[in-house]
């Protein structure tokens, strides 16, 4: 099993940068792909990147690519998010998920076994 604790969120203006931070623990962190997703209020979960276990194939939303850049740390079981140019779109609460069922990454929620508790991002205009 792999436990998940995300932190940097917070509340930003328009054009501000953040960045997530994912602390994994537990099962060998180098073995998962790893996503980011994120859920505004009414609004189903939505893939925002992923990274494969060696660091390879960062993908991204459309919403996201150029804005966003994730990252992995192996050493320190750690997964970033660097969020530049933020919208007041991008508000949401911001869940990073590991898996294995593709070492590349996915977009699909279904490919993660396990997921965080979220950290909220708050973007004002």
């Amino acid at each position: 099993q792999v436990q998940l604790v995300e932190s940097g969120g917070g509340l930003v203006q328009a054009g501000d940068s953040l960045r997530l931070s994912c602390a994994a623990s537990g099962d060998t962190f180098g073995r998962y792909a790893m996503g980011w997703f994120r859920q505004a209020p009414g609004k189903e979960r939505e893939f925002v990147a992923s990274i494969s276990w060696v660091s390879t194939n960062p993908y991204y939303d459309d919403s996201v690519k150029g804005r966003f850049t994730i990252s992995r740390d192996n050493a320190k079981n750690t997964v970033y998010l660097q969020m530049n140019n933020l919208k007041p779109e991008d508000t949401a609460v911001y869940y990073c998920a590991a898996g294995r069922k593709s070492p590349w990454g996915s977009v699909e929620r279904g490919a993660y076994d396990y997921w965080g508790q979220g950290t909220q991002v708050t973007v004002s205009s």
